[in-house]
């Protein structure tokens, strides 16, 4: 499984597992993990860079109406999973 680099805004970086990814209306998003295994923490991150940039930049998604959109869509890709938000 792939793994990716994540710095937060206060500098920490973090590793975190992809899980799964889609683009919905243009916009890539990413399903990750903290860790592997059942007891592990799920987030969705959005890709926000600019369509020039040679790398991916993610932030978060923390908008209640998104974060639901776009876990119903991971939902529904990976129906053999268990996630719960």
């Amino acid at each position: 499984m792939e793994k990716m680099k994540f710095q937060s805004e206060d500098g920490t970086v973090e590793e975190f597992y992809i899980e799964e990814q889609t683009r919905i209306g243009g916009t890539a998003y990413l399903l990750v993990s903290d860790s592997l295994g059942e007891e592990a923490s799920a987030y969705i991150l959005k890709d926000v860079s600019e369509d020039t940039s040679q790398e991916a930049c993610y932030v978060m998604v923390d908008d209640d109406r998104e974060l639901e959109a776009v876990f119903k869509v991971f939902e529904q890709m990976m129906d053999d999973v268990n996630l719960e938000m």
